[in-house]
């Protein structure tokens, strides 16, 4: 099974990207040179500010699915490795989607 690994960019605008890899090293060099044609193109330079490797492809792909619904505070918590807001921005979204279904909003 090939490993893989979901990361994080932060733009020159100062927006973040998300992506999954199989080879960092040959995805990142990617992005620097412009190789692809995407939302990093016009966007450079690019920095790496997040990464974690996976067992498998697809579960990297699944985690960056779930970040890429992400707020932007959310991001930057996973980023800084601060897990008890990272918990705490997960319950206040939860805590809203409650109060919505609630009030028949959803």
């Amino acid at each position: 099974m090939k490993r893989g690994w979901c990361y994080i960019l932060r733009c020159a605008d100062g927006s973040y990207y998300t992506g999954v890899t199989s080879n960092p090293e040959r995805r990142m060099s990617q992005h620097h040179s412009g190789y692809y044609r995407g939302y990093t193109l016009l966007r450079r330079p690019l920095e790496l500010v997040w990464i974690q490797e996976f067992p498998s492809i697809s579960q990297a792909i699944r985690a960056e699915r779930q970040i890429k619904g992400w707020s932007r505070k959310k991001k930057e918590a996973l980023m800084r490795g601060d897990f008890e807001s990272l918990h705490e921005l997960a319950q206040s979204k939860e805590m809203r989607e409650r109060r919505s279904r609630r009030k028949g909003w959803v």
